[in-house]
């Protein structure tokens, strides 16, 4: 038997349209170890194997096989059985009363029983209605399982994985490689997505067609790249269906936040600390920049806060550069020797100047 030009499952399984749930599992079992692609090498063995196990799902499920069987026209003897079996093994209190009704039933059929032609165009009437009812559900499920097997042999792009990186602004400013760890899903090897193996629910990716792997992904970080930034890595998603393409990896990079660095479109803004000499002497210092480091030269008297732009010395973009701009802060040693100590009691004798001669309420 033939739907639509598609074998029907019965006769792919060999089976009959009365077949019990224990034949067609057997029946499976051999066929499977026949044209299972670890073992028959066969170019059309793969399609027969899907054939196969698709037939094992639908019939040794009863709820699908009963649709199955409505769809297509089939009434086997195990089903009547079934529904015998179940009225005998009813409650004995249940029939009686179901007897009884049967009988009220009837004798009220009896005192209002109707002409023989009007029972008879009564009957045509339901009969034809009943007919439609079941025509309309009949091809209304038929297309719905057609549009969804159709749809499932459609390929199908894979899922895209989403992620986060956390950058340092060294990273920004001179770009680097990450080697990032992405948890993602591919078609089972051994049942090939059909959830079941040999008869059995598949042991290698315990009846779910898929399994979950970790793989390693390097990650290039391009120069001058912003907060909040995304990256896209084509093809490292979640493995596609029917011959479709893999989905995509979206990293969304931040940049840390606890530095001394921050930026400002293609501004780059530094605190840098400097000793108390430094500061009142005017020392030259080294700030790190894009390509290596640049020396800053401090000017006498230099005060905590003060700042200080030095002109393209930002990041680079599309033709653009940014600047840098230097704040700098006084800072002292925890761990002063004696020496450092006397001599800064020698600054505090020489000292005349009152630094907070201007502070006070109101000022």
């Amino acid at each position: 038997m033939v739907f639509n030009g598609v074998k029907n499952y019965y006769e792919i399984l060999e089976v009959s349209t009365d077949a019990s749930t224990s034949e067609i599992k057997s029946a499976y079992r051999k066929l499977a170890r026949i044209y299972h692609p670890d073992v028959n090498k066969n170019a059309n063995a793969i399609e027969m194997f899907k054939e196969i196990t698709s037939a094992y799902e639908t019939l040794c499920n009863d709820s699908e096989r009963k649709k199955y069987d409505t769809i297509h026209g089939i009434f086997n003897s195990g089903f009547n059985s079934d529904i015998n079996t179940e009225s005998q093994n009813k409650n004995p209190k249940e029939s009686t009363q179901k007897v009884n009704q049967k009988i009220d039933n009837e004798e009220n059929e009896k005192r209002e029983t109707p002409k023989p032609e009007q029972k008879i165009k009564k009957k045509n009437q339901t009969k034809k209605r009943n007919t439609l009812i079941n025509t309309l559900k009949y091809w209304s499920a038929k297309f719905k399982k057609n549009k969804k097997e159709k749809d499932n042999k459609k390929p199908q792009k894979g899922e895209n994985i989403s992620t986060e990186v956390v950058i340092t602004p060294d990273e920004v400013m001179t770009g680097s490689k990450r080697i990032i760890n992405i948890r993602t899903t591919k078609t089972c090897p051994k049942c090939f997505g059909h959830r079941f193996a040999n008869g059995d629910k598949c042991s290698k990716c315990g009846g779910k067609g898929f399994v979950t792997e970790t793989k390693k992904i390097t990650l290039t970080i391009p120069k001058g790249i912003k907060d909040g930034a995304k990256l896209r890595l084509k093809g490292e998603g979640t493995t596609g269906k029917n011959g479709g393409p893999n989905g995509d990896v979206y990293v969304q990079i931040r940049i840390e936040t606890k530095t001394q660095v921050h930026f400002d479109k293609l501004n780059i803004y530094y605190n840098v600390p400097i000793t108390p000499f430094e500061a009142a002497l005017g020392e030259e210092i080294s700030i790190p920049a894009f390509d290596g480091t640049i020396k800053l030269k401090l000017p006498k008297n230099t005060c905590s806060g003060q700042k200080f732009r030095i002109a393209k010395q930002g990041l680079k973009k599309n033709g653009k550069v940014g600047d840098l701009i230097v704040t700098v802060s006084i800072e002292f040693s925890h761990n002063l020797s004696d020496d450092e100590i006397k001599l800064y009691e020698q600054l505090k004798n020489l000292s005349t100047d009152n630094v907070r001669k201007n502070f006070g309420y109101g000022s």
